[in-house]
């Protein structure tokens, strides 16, 4: 989206702030070398994972051309809080440009951002000029990024946007809404342990699929709609898919973790309906 005003001035980085994959130094002087495009994610948050292949690719496809990408991690979860655990869930995403660990909300509060994931880009003078919160609007995004390095060379010659990475993803897909995510728990702090006196976890949901955000390590099986599929191997803290659909629709889940297997959310995704 477009911002109201042409002046609202990018905030500046805190400097007790820590830093994974590099200092970026100071937004005025990242700005004054081109647009930025700030992403605030939880490595397992499902809507900042769907994003995130579209943030890894405009990082890849325009850093030569002035961009910069930085990532900023505000935890959703409890466990996704520590060093350790954001130095493996961004090398098992993939992510390469700079993250900031915002554990205290200090960038996440100074941006007024509304969710995970929030996207902002900043123009070359350090203006506002565009923003999303959510998933979506990945087109009109990468078409903002054009106009800003545009702006840095008119004859920059620029690739045509991604298409979109799913049938959901494309410019006025009608998806249905998923079921709202679940905490087992109690809240995103608390996980679900299974237990002799409850072994399983059993979640109805209408959605396109179903995942886990998950921490520890050991296998847990899954059934969907009543029939067994393949173990999940948990390997340490994030994202973990359950089953995907063709279209948005009723279905059940079983989970059976084993012992030192922690469930702290089940999402959903966006579907298209059937038909």
């Amino acid at each position: 989206m477009r911002p109201d005003r042409p002046d609202i001035a990018a905030p500046e980085l805190p400097q007790r702030v820590r830093w994974l994959n590099g200092d970026p130094g100071s937004m005025a002087e990242l700005t004054a070398a081109g647009p930025v495009l700030v992403h605030f994610f939880d490595f397992a948050q499902l809507n900042s994972v769907r994003a995130l292949p579209y943030v890894r690719e405009w990082h890849g496809r325009y850093g030569g051309a002035g961009l910069t990408v930085l990532g900023v991690h505000s935890p959703r979860f409890a466990f996704t809080r520590a060093r350790t655990a954001l130095e493996r869930g961004i090398e098992r995403l993939g992510i390469a440009y700079t993250v900031a660990q915002d554990s205290a909300y200090a960038i996440w509060h100074d941006y007024g951002a509304k969710g995970w994931p929030s996207l902002f880009l900043w123009s070359g003078v350090g203006a506002l000029a565009w923003y999303h919160f959510g998933e979506g609007e990945y087109r009109a995004t990468e078409e903002a990024i054009h106009d800003e390095l545009r702006s840095l060379d008119t004859t920059a010659s620029l690739p045509e946007p991604m298409p979109p990475l799913r049938p959901s993803d494309a410019t006025g897909a009608l998806v249905a809404p998923p079921s709202d995510e679940l905490f087992p728990g109690g809240s995103p702090a608390e996980p679900w342990r299974a237990s002799a006196g409850e072994a399983e976890l059993e979640v109805r949901y209408s959605a396109g699929g179903a995942y886990a955000a998950l921490d520890g390590n050991g296998e847990m099986a899954v059934l969907v709609d009543g029939e067994q599929g393949p173990a999940v191997a948990v390997d340490g803290p994030g994202l973990y898919e359950l089953a995907t659909h063709e279209h948005h629709g009723d279905h059940a889940v079983i989970l059976r973790p084993g012992e030192q297997v922690d469930v702290y959310a089940v999402s959903f995704a966006a579907g298209l309906p059937a038909g």
